[in-house]
């Protein structure tokens, strides 16, 4: 990985961006730079043949100021200590902006988990807790899933831990499925969220969602059901994508049919009547809005000034990186920044961790109610920061308000608990 697409180097490049703007303390900033924690393990995994293979595991917990530390397990054959360490910053910051009582932590194995089974998975999972479990807790440190991770995997999980604890402790992992106590309208939360962002963004830019055109990087769990929702708010999808490709359709795309395509042939571009394109060209496309919704580093510096959108959503986790942040801002194309965007996904996790703590479940209605209330008091949080700023001679992205808010706030916490 070059280093200027590090992804841990870009987190903290965000990072002191924020802390000089606003004049940030420099052993907060210090603190701030660095997990508090990194955790790394050997797993071995009895396979089916009957050898024994080992994975590498980590756990990056990164700032527990204001409360346990929370964060998705990714299963990844390209996984790396950079991307957990990056991806469990942004988390910290993600927890902190929607102002939940949560810190930020990520965890990951090297593996390829297409390649196994699922009594092979189902071992790596025990392993993993089994490895880090000392590390975790409902008041420590809570998992969640994350890039090829599952409800089943999470439920796989939490019962480890609580052979591990020798009684149930359902809210040491979220994500779990709802026969394992997790929490109504968690699945769809993430791509959730993000609707309600484009709802408010939208408005604040005068774009009627209502006949919007929108391109999705991504048919995974986020960019499918941000695909589904979209439409239902009036949107029309004309451009998907997934690892192998894309498709465009000036007239608009069909999720039960694209569905189907990805389903029957591996990819959405055995869907029939589009047009196929790249990854890139589906970026470049001439639409109201582009929804990053797959993976890190896909608008850089490089194809920045090709985007025509007047709103790019970030639903996956870093897919900006900061030279192309200020050259969107520059051709006033509004970013909405991935750690408030794809918030939905953590807010519903600390939904179910507090109902697991309480015993006491809600609706999906409620959850839906909560989560856009939480994440909408996000938006306005990071817009009227954006305000001052601008009110004061001084012009910052988004993602700069969105970093002051979040940052501001974790260190307050630490330095009222007396770390500095």
């Amino acid at each position: 990985m070059a280093e200027e697409l590090n992804p841990f180097k870009i987190a903290q490049e965000q990072l002191d961006e924020a802390a000089k703007i606003m004049n940030l303390d420099e052993t907060a900033h210090k603190i701030l730079r660095e997990p508090m924690r990194v955790i790394e393990a050997n797993i071995p995994v009895e396979m089916d043949d009957g050898h024994t293979e080992v994975f590498h595991g980590f756990r990056v917990q990164y700032n527990d100021a204001r409360g346990p530390t929370k964060g998705g397990i990714r299963f990844h054959p390209q996984e790396n200590i950079d991307t957990v360490k990056a991806l469990a910053a942004w988390m910290t910051w993600k927890c902190s902006l929607a102002n939940i009582q949560f810190g930020g932590a990520k965890g990951g194995v090297i593996c390829d988990p297409k390649k196994m089974s699922e009594k092979e998975l189902e071992r790596l999972s025990r392993g993993y807790i089994r490895a880090f479990g000392k590390f975790l807790g409902p008041k420590v440190d809570v998992p969640a899933p994350d890039v090829y991770t599952t409800p089943q995997i999470m439920a796989w999980m939490m019962d480890e831990y609580s052979k591990m604890a020798g009684r149930d402790e359902f809210g040491v992992i979220t994500g779990k499925p709802l026969e394992d106590w997790g929490s109504e309208g968690r699945f769809n939360s993430t791509a959730m969220g993000g609707m309600y962002i484009l709802r408010e963004a939208a408005r604040l830019i005068k774009l009627d969602v209502k006949g919007a055109t929108v391109a999705i990087q991504g048919f995974g769990n986020a960019g499918s059901f941000a695909f589904d929702l979209a439409t239902k708010l009036g949107a029309k999808v004309v451009a998907i994508s997934d690892s192998i490709g894309g498709v465009y359709s000036k007239s608009g795309l069909n999720f039960q049919e694209l569905a189907e395509a990805k389903k029957k042939t591996g990819s959405v571009q055995g869907y029939a009547g589009a047009s196929k394109i790249s990854n890139a060209e589906l970026l470049e496309s001439d639409v109201d809005v582009v929804i990053p919704a797959a993976i890190e580093d896909q608008i850089t510096e490089k194809n920045a000034d090709k985007i025509k959108a007047k709103l790019v959503l970030e639903l996956a986790n870093g897919p900006v990186t900061p030279q192309a942040d200020k050259i969107l801002f520059e051709k006033k194309i509004m970013d909405m920044p991935d750690f408030l965007v794809n918030s939905g996904g953590v807010i519903v996790s600390y939904f179910e961790w507090v109902q697991n703590l309480y015993s006491y479940y809600w609706t999906i209605d409620e959850v839906y109610q909560r989560l856009d209330k939480i994440i909408t008091a996000s938006f306005n949080s990071t817009i009227r920061t954006q305000n001052e700023y601008k009110d004061r001679g001084i012009k910052i992205t988004p993602r700069d308000a969105a970093y002051i808010v979040s940052v501001d706030r974790v260190a307050k916490t630490m330095k009222t608990r007396g770390w500095y």
